[in-house]
This record gives structure tokens, sequence and C-alpha cells, in this order.
């Protein structure tokens, strides 16, 4: 029998179909532990609160031990109240005919308000990941709205880029994914985001003495990775939603433990100018993380001329989305 008191956990978008996947392994204990007790709190809009009674009624029916509660609500302070951490899911998504552009002041005026009630109702130490895209600019208006909250507990997932990786140079490699280590991701979770191979290993070696179609590497390797989700869009008919789920998860439990020793978590936190990365934008950088649960950037990367024309360009990007909102950040 556990002594822990509850962790509150908000997911918002919680009827969706990355928020559904999410919340059962948050449930079962899969992210913070199999003694750790459990608070949900599920925020929808008003027209999807009802699928998120039946979202409700499906946790109730597994009878996880751990989940104390289940508060389901559309309204922001409530959905937010004293909350440890939270996962920022729902978004608008991009409709026919829609630019990136667009879709980012579509999500602006969501992002306000979240960050806002987070500001006004969540714990002053609450961890913040965003996952609806575009993910990096969302993250930096709600952190904008949170004068409260420290500015570093503000991140974007790019973890769901980190996998795809792994999984295409283990496939390459024919080893494992285990075998596949400090493959990093810089920049947005975009087209323009750069897996960096030339700093990854394979099985304890330098991953381009293992795979030495350096080719493959610049070319076809990376432009998978970039393009992985409009791939699946096409094949499935439908958006990722069971893999962004996992990378969630992912993102959230090597947050909350310390990071193995060798080895690096993409996370998109705010730049301290660390690679000349202009300071404030949340771009995705290789991290670790100390017992605290406090990460950190890794300091020192090699990074080729290859490299750096791709992280920057990634950087670029992130400006012109930065300024595309700048009204709106406060």
């Amino acid at each position: 029998m556990t002594t822990k008191n509850p962790i509150k956990v908000a997911v918002t978008g919680a009827a969706g179909n990355i928020g559904y996947s999410l919340l059962f392994p948050l449930a079962a204990g899969q992210v913070f532990g199999p003694d750790q007790p459990i608070e949900l709190q599920l925020l929808e809009i008003p027209q999807g609160l009802q699928a998120l009674e039946g979202v409700k009624m499906e946790l109730l029916d597994s009878a996880f031990s751990l989940v104390t509660n289940i508060t389901c609500t559309s309204d922001g302070d409530e959905g937010f109240g004293d909350v440890d951490y939270a996962f920022l899911v729902g978004s608008k998504p991009r409709g026919p005919g829609m630019e990136r552009a667009d879709l980012i002041r579509e999500n602006g005026p969501i992002f306000v308000g979240q960050g806002q009630a987070i500001d006004r109702s969540a714990k002053e130490n609450v961890k913040v990941i965003v996952v609806g895209n575009p993910c990096n600019t969302n993250c930096l208006i709600a952190q904008h709205q949170a004068k409260r909250v420290n500015p570093r507990n503000f991140t974007a997932m790019t973890r769901l880029d980190q996998n795809r990786a792994k999984a295409q140079l283990a496939l390459k490699a024919g080893v494992p994914v285990s075998e596949v280590s400090r493959l990093a991701i810089w920049g947005n979770h975009s087209p323009t985001m750069y897996p960096d191979f030339e700093n990854a290993m394979i099985g304890g070696q330098a991953l381009t003495d293992v795979i030495t179609d350096h080719e493959w590497l610049k070319s076809d390797f990376i432009k998978t990775v970039q393009q992985r989700g409009k791939a699946i869009i096409t094949a499935r008919g439908k958006s990722s939603a069971a893999s962004a789920a996992w990378a969630a998860i992912d993102h959230a439990i090597s947050w909350s433990r310390p990071t193995p020793a060798g080895e690096w978590v993409s996370m998109a936190v705010p730049s301290d100018g660390s690679y000349g990365i202009p300071e404030g934008l949340i771009y995705s950088f290789p991290c670790t993380v100390n017992a605290e649960g406090e990460y950190n950037i890794v300091p020192d990367v090699a990074l080729s001329s290859f490299a750096k024309e791709k992280a920057m360009a990634s950087a670029e990007e992130l400006l012109a989305e930065r300024d595309a909102v700048k009204d709106i950040l406060g």
C-alpha cells in the first residue's frame, strides 16, 4: 500500500486520439511509477465533454488502483487547478489548404488562454509538456502568459522525432532500437528539424562507423524523419496518435528521472543562447536530466558545418513563427 500523496496531472484535448492514447499508460503508473497515486484532470472544449465522459467511463472500468480522482471539465482554472504536470495536447489541426502561419494564428488564442489559466491555477513548479502543434511556438505563447511559473518549466515535444529517427537508424543498421543512443533532434518540430546522426552511437560505436552510407544519412534518412508525419497521414488517412502519445510519455519519464549515463534526450526548451540559437526560442536541444528533475542542455557538442546549417535553418523558421505571434506574446 503506497503512502505517497497523489500527483495531479492535467491533459487537454483528453477525448482526442492522442489524449485517449496517453491516459491509460498514465493511469497504469507507466509514467510516474507503479506506487505513485495520480489524479487526472481532463480538459476538453465544451462540445467534446460528452465524449470525454465516455473516456472517463473507460478509465473507471479499467479499475486502475493508482487513480484517486478523475475530473472532466472545459474550465481551464478547474482543469489546471494545483496540477504538478500539464500535457497540452489539444490544438486546432491544420485544415485543407491551410499554411503553417495560418495554423499558428488559429492556435494562438487557445494557448494564450491555457497559459493564463496555468498562471492563475497550477502549482508554481508545474511542468508543462506541449504536444499540440505547432508545439514549439504554442509552447512559447503559453509560457509568455504564465508569469508566475519558471519559464524553464515550459517544454515542447520533439521526442517523437527522436523516436522516429532511432527507429530508422536501427532498421538500417539491423539492430534493436535500444542499441541507438545519443540521437538528438535540433530545432523545430517541423520539416526543418535536424536529427543529428553525426554525434549518435550504435552499440557504443560512432554511428557513422556502423552506417557507412553517409549519403543516405544526409539525404534519405533526414527526409524520412522530417516527413514521417505526412507519410503516416498518407498511409493511414489520419495523423499520428499512438506514437505521439508514447513520445509524450517518454518525454515525461525522461523529465522525471535522471538520464542514463552517456545518453541524451531531445527536448524543446527555452534557448539560453547555446550554439548561437537566439535566446528565448523554444528549440530542441540534446539534454540531460539530473536527480532533481532539472534538465540541462548538453554543452560542447561538436557540430559540423553541415549540422550547423541545418540547426540554424530551423532556428530561422522559429524566429519567423515568433514574429507571426509577437502581438499575442504579452
